[in-house]
C-alpha cells in the first residue's frame, strides 16, 4: 500500500513537471509581471503576424503600464492587435476606450478611423436592422469634423455617402411595400412622407411616381361619388411628376393615365 502511494506520488511528480516542462516561451511571458520583457515580447509577436498572442500581451499590459508614458500606446496597439486578427467587434471597442482616454492622443487620428471601420464592417444590407448605420454614420461625421483634410477622409466621405443612400433606399422601399400591398392610401402617404422627412432622397423620382400611381390606383378603386375629387389628387400628383422629370422612362406610362382621368372628368 505505501509503495503503491510513493508509485502515484512520483507519477503526479512526473506529469505536473511534463505540464511545466511543455509550456511555451509565450506562456512564460504571458504569465510574467515584467512588463519590459512583455511589452518587447507583445511587439515581436505583433511584427511577426501572430496577433491573437500580441492582444493577449497588450491586454495584459494594460494593467502593468496604466499611468505610464507606454499606456496610450500599449492600448493603441491592443485595438490594432485585435483588428489585425479580423476581431472587428473588440477592435472597435479597444480604439473607443483609447479615444476616452486619449482623445489628443498620438494615435487618435488612426484609432478614430479604424473605429470607423470596424463600425462600418458591421453595418448590415438595407433590408436589416440599420441601427450599426446610424452609429457608424456618427462615428464618421466626428471624424470629418475633427480632421476635415485627414488622410482618411475621402474614404470617410466615400463611406458617408454610401451609407446615406443605405437608408434612402430602406425608407423607400419600407414606404414602397404598401403598395405591393395594394394599400394605395398607405402608400402615398409613406411615400410622401419619405420625401418631407428627405427631400433629397435618391430613390426621389421614383418616389414621386409611385406616389402618383399609388393615388390614380386609390382614386380608381373608389366608390363613384369619390372619384372625381380622387382624381385630381392623381393629377397634381402627375404635374408635380413631369413638373421635376419631364423626361423620366415613366412618362409615357402617367401621361396616358392622366389622358384617361381628363376624358372622364
Amino acid at each position: 500500500m505505501k509503495r503503491s502511494s510513493l508509485y502515484f506520488a512520483l507519477s503526479l511528480v512526473l506529469v505536473l513537471g511534463g505540464f511545466t516542462a511543455c509550456k511555451t516561451e509565450y506562456d512564460h511571458v504571458l504569465e510574467s509581471n515584467d512588463a519590459n520583457l512583455k511589452y518587447d515580447a507583445a511587439f515581436k509577436y505583433f511584427n511577426a503576424g501572430k496577433y491573437s498572442r500580441s492582444a493577449a500581451l497588450f491586454e495584459s499590459l494594460t494593467l502593468l503600464t496604466n499611468g505610464t508614458e507606454r499606456y496610450d500606446t500599449v492600448m493603441y496597439y491592443l485595438g490594432l492587435s485585435n483588428y489585425s486578427y479580423k476581431d472587428y467587434y473588440t477592435a472597435e471597442a479597444n480604439f473607443n476606450q483609447y479615444l476616452t482616454y486619449f482623445p489628443q492622443g498620438a494615435f487618435s487620428e488612426m484609432a478614430q478611423f479604424l473605429r470607423i471601420d470596424c463600425l462600418y464592417r458591421s453595418t448590415l444590407r438595407y433590408e436589416l436592422d440599420q441601427t450599426p448605420t446610424y452609429t457608424a454614420i456618427t462615428a464618421i461625421g466626428e471624424y470629418l469634423r475633427d480632421h476635415p483634410t485627414g488622410a482618411n477622409a475621402d474614404i470617410c466621405r466615400h463611406r458617408l455617402q454610401e451609407l446615406g443612400d443605405r437608408l434612402d433606399r430602406k425608407a423607400f422601399e419600407n414606404a414602397k411595400l404598401y403598395y405591393k400591398m395594394e394599400d394605395y392610401r398607405a402608400a402615398r402617404v409613406a411615400l410622401k412622407n419619405v420625401l418631407k422627412d428627405d427631400a433629397d432622397n435618391i430613390y426621389r423620382e421614383e418616389i414621386l411616381y409611385y406616389s402618383a400611381m399609388a393615388s390614380y390606383k386609390f382614386a380608381d378603386m373608389s366608390v363613384p361619388a369619390k372619384k372625381k375629387e380622387r382624381f385630381l389628387v392623381f393629377q397634381d400628383d402627375y404635374l408635380n411628376f413631369i413638373g421635376e422629370y419631364p423626361e423620366s422612362s415613366h412618362r409615357k406610362e402617367l401621361d396616358a393615365l392622366y389622358e384617361k382621368v381628363k376624358e372622364k372628368n
